[in-house]
């Protein structure tokens, strides 16, 4: 898996969401040549009141959560569908997921939708950014990459890489006195546990490193 969506994924995952990345979106053309249009990298679904997966505690009651990241625009009140584009350069969507069409084919694929519904809610995506569906819940194209103050890539939310692994290292921080005893699997996120058990993880706003305890393994 390619580095930065392994990031992103980690990144969804601790804000509630089920993922599936890179998935391949083909074409069967009159003639009987099949191809890849593109890989779609992200995508999420979150439901209504989900959030950090983190670390269960005896002292944390079942009734309580934790409140998704500000910066994903989540709604709070219905189930969530990210549509996310993963860059390592500026954020943006590729020529192919600008394609309605192409957005038609993963929104009936993954039955967020009727198939006859999809062709519409795709447009209005691409216009919009976001759709609510006729079932209920919300629809939204989210690129992730770098980000310009100036430039805004188009009507869907953007949210810097930086921010994902300031995230993602904030988190691991929070909780390394639990975490350090888990078996971690994601990709993205395995490596920036490794980067805080050697003390290279999280910098203060200073730039100089945090204080670490001498209780992280």
């Amino acid at each position: 898996m390619d580095t930065a969506v392994a990031l992103v994924q980690a990144y969804l995952h601790l804000n509630g969401y089920f993922t599936v990345a890179e998935y391949p979106v083909l074409y069967d053309s009159p003639d009987g040549q099949v191809r890849t249009v593109t890989d779609l990298d992200i995508l999420a679904y979150r439901f209504p009141g989900a959030g950090d997966v983190g670390v269960h505690s005896s002292t944390r009651r079942a009734s309580e959560r934790v409140t998704v990241d500000p910066a994903l625009g989540a709604p709070v009140d219905r189930a969530d569908m990210i549509v996310g584009e993963v860059k390592e350069g500026a954020a943006r969507l590729n020529r192919a997921l600008r394609d309605a069409t192409t957005l038609e084919v993963a929104l009936a694929r993954f039955g967020c939708c009727p198939a006859e519904e999809a062709t519409g809610l795709s447009h209005t995506l691409l216009t919009t950014g976001r759709v609510g569906t006729g079932a209920g819940h919300e629809i939204r194209v989210v690129a992730f990459g770098s980000v310009s103050d100036t430039v805004r890539p188009g009507p869907w939310r953007t949210v810097p890489m930086r921010h994902v692994v300031e995230y993602l290292q904030q988190h691991l921080h929070d909780h390394w006195r639990v975490l350090r005893h888990a078996q971690i699997h994601d990709e993205g996120l395995a490596v920036l546990a490794l980067m805080e058990k050697w003390g290279l993880g999280l910098t203060s706003t200073s730039g100089d490193p945090v204080p670490r305890s001498s209780s992280h393994g």
